[in-house]
C-alpha cells in the first residue's frame, strides 16, 4: 500500500491524526492532511492523491463544494464523512461526484476498509498486481485487496466480518477464543465482548456457509471459541 496517497480533509485534528495512524496501519504511508476546504483543493491539485477522504463540515467552503470542485481536474474516488444521516445528504454527497458516505461518528478501520475498496474498484479490470490469496474450501481470501470470493462469486462483508475471518484464516485449525477475537479485530479490552463477537460471527456464517445452521467453515468449539477449517480436509 505504500505506493498510495490517501488526502485526508477535516478541520478536527483529532480525527485527522486517528484517521492517519489507522490507515499508517494498514498500510497507507504517505497521508496527506488539509483542515479546511481551500487546502483540500490545493493539495489534490498539487498531490494528485488516490483516495480523498472528505469531511462535509469544513470551516470555508462545505465538502460537496470542495468535491465540485476537485472533479473539476480529478476523477480519484472520494469518501465523505458526515455527522449527518439523512438519506437525502447521502444522495447529494453522490450526486455532486463523490464514491462513498460514512456518517460520524465512525469506525477508523471501517475507514480505511471502505478506501481499500475504493482502490479495488478503480483497479478492477486492469492487470492485478500479485497478491497473497488465503484458499480455504471454496473460498479465495484476499488479505491485500480486502475481498473474499466463494465459488467465482464476490461475497460482501462488512470491515469487522472481513478482519474477523482473516484473522481466523490467518491461524487455521486453531482454536482462538472470543476474548482474543475481540481485542485483536476490535483492538479494545475485552470485557463484555462475547455478544459482539458471536453476532458477527452468525453474519458471517450467514454469507459464507452453504448451510449456516450447519457450518463447515467456522466451527464452535464449545466453552473455548472458533477455528476455521477446510471442509475438504475432514
Amino acid at each position: 500500500m505504500n505506493e498510495y496517497k490517501i488526502m485526508v480533509a477535516d478541520d478536527e485534528p483529532d480525527i485527522l491524526d486517528l484517521l492517519e495512524k489507522t490507515l499508517n496501519i494498514e498500510g497507507f504511508h504517505h497521508i496527506i492532511r488539509a483542515e479546511n476546504g481551500t487546502e483540500a483543493v490545493s493539495a489534490c491539485r498539487k498531490e494528485k492523491p488516490d483516495v480523498v477522504i472528505l469531511d462535509i463540515m469544513l470551516p470555508d467552503m462545505d465538502g460537496y463544494e470542495v468535491c465540485k470542485q476537485i472533479r473539476r481536474f480529478s476523477h480519484c474516488p472520494i469518501l465523505f464523512l458526515s455527522s449527518k444521516n439523512d438519506e437525502l445528504d447521502k444522495i447529494l454527497g453522490l450526486a455532486v461526484g463523490g464514491d462513498d458516505y460514512v456518517t460520524k461518528p465512525f469506525s477508523p478501520r471501517e475507514v480505511a476498509y471502505r478506501v481499500k475498496a475504493q482502490l479495488r474498484r478503480m483497479e478492477y479490470g486492469q492487470k492485478p498486481e500479485k497478491e497473497s490469496i488465503i484458499s480455504i474450501g471454496k473460498l479465495e481470501i484476499r488479505p491485500e485487496s480486502c475481498y473474499v470470493i466463494k465459488k467465482g462469486r464476490e461475497i460482501g462483508l462488512t470491515a469487522r466480518e472481513f478482519e474477523i475471518l482473516k484473522y481466523l484464516a490467518e491461524n487455521k485449525g486453531r482454536v482462538i477464543s472470543r476474548e482474543r477475537i475481540y481485542e485483536t479485530v476490535w483492538g479494545e479490552d475485552s470485557f463484555g465482548c462475547d455478544n459482539a463477537v458471536m453476532v458477527h460471527i452468525r453474519h458471517l456464517r450467514e454469507k459464507i456457509e452453504d448451510d449456516p445452521n450447519s457450518p463447515k467453515y467456522i466451527v464452535t468449539m464449545k466453552g473455548l471459541g472458533y477455528k476455521l477449517v477446510d471442509p475438504n480436509e475432514k
